[in-house]
């Protein structure tokens, strides 16, 4: 039996006060569903001096539409998400994911800011969101920055985050997919509800019946979620075909790079990714035609 190791509990009651505690506090770690962190923390992966509760901090749960992309605050729920027409309509990627998320225990406590922050390889969240090209919002009692998805993760548990700073919110800039076909998969060991073994998410926009922007990103195939740029970069003017998704689906071996684990050998994932990318093209591609309309 595994047994929790000791720790001083602070609850903040604003985001100011968070950014404080976490900035001033030394081994502080913030705790929002708790999914990730205490699971951590009992396994001994993290041994934080100070756990700073942010998980009653309602500034930090929201979903906002600008017109241009979706604004989500950091606590928001993946049942939130799942639930929210919202999102289902403008960034569906996301919401697809969603679905596959976990159980519905799980997403009730789960969050999006928490599911980017633990930086697992395998991270559900990422993979949709590096198709949207999002950007995360950092705080701090410093100040704010914007970050890039795609430059957020460095490694395995690992991310840009600074000493002091939190994930406020993530903006899904949804416009530039606007008439795209989506598709998201997952292989896991239990219908989808397990950590992912490989996850494919992808969109497809077509113009005059030519690909005119396919983006493809997986989890689980590389020390952090990636976008599969050879695979876009030699779809991109190519009519739509399955032969054609054949081809390009063989690129995405260059982009990869799978460990085996307890989940799965090396050579499954890279079998796994390239089956579920040609797939992942040819049911966007399909959407794409009929309008982004499933």
């Amino acid at each position: 039996m595994y047994r929790m190791p000791e720790f001083e509990y602070v609850k903040a009651r604003s985001l100011a006060e968070a950014l404080e505690l976490l900035d001033k506090l030394k081994g502080a770690r913030p705790l929002a569903g708790g999914t990730d962190l205490l699971v951590d923390v009992k396994i001994g992966r993290l041994k934080p001096r100070y756990v700073v509760d942010i998980g009653g901090l309602k500034e930090l749960k929201y979903l906002r539409d600008t017109g241009e992309s979706l604004e989500i605050g950091a606590l928001t729920t993946i049942q939130e998400i799942l639930d929210s027409p919202l999102v289902e309509q403008k960034a569906r990627l996301l919401w697809l994911a969603a679905r596959e998320f976990a159980y519905w225990q799980v997403r009730n406590m789960a969050t999006i800011g928490g599911n980017l922050c633990n930086a697992s390889p395998a991270a559900d969240m990422a993979p949709p969101l590096l198709v949207y090209e999002a950007l995360l919002k950092i705080a701090s009692s410093r100040g704010e920055r914007l970050v890039p998805i795609t430059e957020f993760f460095l490694e395995p548990r690992q991310t840009v985050l600074q000493k002091g700073e939190l994930l406020v919110e993530v903006v899904v800039p949804y416009k530039k997919l606007e008439g795209a076909g989506f598709y998201y998969a997952k292989i896991g060991r239990r219908l989808g509800h397990d950590i992912s073994v490989v996850a494919v998410a992808a969109a497809v926009r077509l113009e005059e019946g030519v690909v005119a922007d396919a983006r493809v990103a997986l989890n689980s195939v590389a020390p952090r979620p990636i976008r599969a740029y050879s695979v876009e970069k030699a779809l991109i003017g190519r009519e739509p075909s399955v032969e054609v998704f054949e081809e390009v689906a063989e690129l995405v071996e260059r982009d990869i790079s799978p460990i085996s684990d307890v989940r799965a050998p090396a050579e499954y994932r890279l079998y796994v990714s390239k089956l579920l990318v040609r797939e992942a093209l040819l049911e966007a591609s399909k959407s794409a035609w009929r309008g982004g309309v499933e």
